[in-house]
């Protein structure tokens, strides 16, 4: 019977299998079909999935406009519903989807904190290699920065994932994807290193053998101490900014859109799914947009003629 529960139970196989969402995006969907199942019950026990209109959804969105959710928080429960409605249409070979003309809030994006290329160094060279951690800090947040990870992806990053020959490694990121990301010959020298003074003289726990970053009780790092050792070198740097693991990600891909780098290639780097997600990148400053027009655009290079 098509009734709302057994939409909702293959609708969350379809995200899962076929569209190989991540277990946070696929729960969040099922919560917001759950709400729009809530909402139809409450109005008319009869509504069932295939009984609902455009103008019914846009009653629904109408309903939610008074608990004052942010723009992200709407444009993913209308993201949720185009999903469930383009899904039920699949299933029934249909061509009838009502979510198909609704509109996406326009969100204001905020620019993202990123550091200088000599904020980075100057934070890196901060860090004590005498230390008994030194050796490893240097090399995660290189890591962090060059490759321009997620931490998720950086506290989970396996020895077995990484080619020194070929100098990249492979990086399990949103949804089980896994991409390809080269090693420069610096992050290279600093992760071996680590690996061969620090690392060795770890008593690694069972389980943990194949990860690269370890704390001292020979288990994986947290995201917590992660971004503990950020703050406290931005604290001994100076740099007053707010400052967190994807900071490194942050300024990665500013710099390699501020070098010139092709958006589709900083998109594959970063593992987006959408190129949208990757043109927040494009926030250049004034001063290098106008040097590099001046430096490359014809019409700058043609002296005036007008006297």
């Amino acid at each position: 019977m098509n009734n709302w529960n057994n939409y909702i139970i293959d609708f969350v196989q379809y995200l899962k299998v076929e569209k190989n969402f991540s277990v946070n995006t696929i729960e969040a969907y099922r919560q917001d079909i759950i709400k729009l199942k809530k909402y139809f019950e409450n109005l008319n026990k009869s509504t069932k999935p295939l009984h609902v209109t455009y103008q019914l959804l846009q009653n629904f969105l109408k309903y939610l406009s008074q608990f004052h959710f942010s723009e992200t928080t709407q444009s993913r429960i209308i993201s949720s519903i185009k999903h469930f409605y383009k899904f039920i249409d699949i299933e029934n070979n249909s061509n009838l989807n009502p979510a198909l003309m609704l509109e996406m809030p326009r969100i204001k994006r905020k620019l993202p904190t990123y550091l200088s290329v000599e904020e980075i160094d100057l934070m890196l060279n901060s860090i004590d290699r005498s230390a008994t951690q030194g050796d490893r800090n240097i090399a995660l947040l290189e890591t962090l920065y060059s490759c321009g990870l997620r931490v998720s992806e950086l506290i989970t990053l396996k020895l077995s994932a990484i080619n020194f020959k070929e100098q990249f490694i492979t990086v399990i990121g949103k949804g089980n994807k896994s991409r390809l990301i080269p090693l420069s010959n610096h992050s290279k020298g600093l992760l071996q290193n680590y690996l061969t003074n620090h690392r060795t003289q770890l008593n690694i726990k069972k389980q943990h053998e194949d990860t690269v970053f370890l704390n001292n009780r020979g288990k994986p790092m947290s995201r917590q101490m992660v971004f503990l050792i950020i703050k406290d070198l931005a604290i001994k740097c100076n740099i007053n900014k707010t400052l967190s693991p994807h900071t490194f990600r942050h300024s990665f891909a500013t710099h390699l859109v501020e070098g010139g780098a092709d958006l589709r290639v900083v998109q594959e780097l970063l593992g987006h799914e959408s190129i949208n997600t990757t043109e927040i990148y494009t926030h250049l400053d004034q001063s290098f947009l106008r040097e590099n027009l001046l430096s490359y655009h014809p019409r700058n290079k043609i002296k005036s003629s007008v006297k």
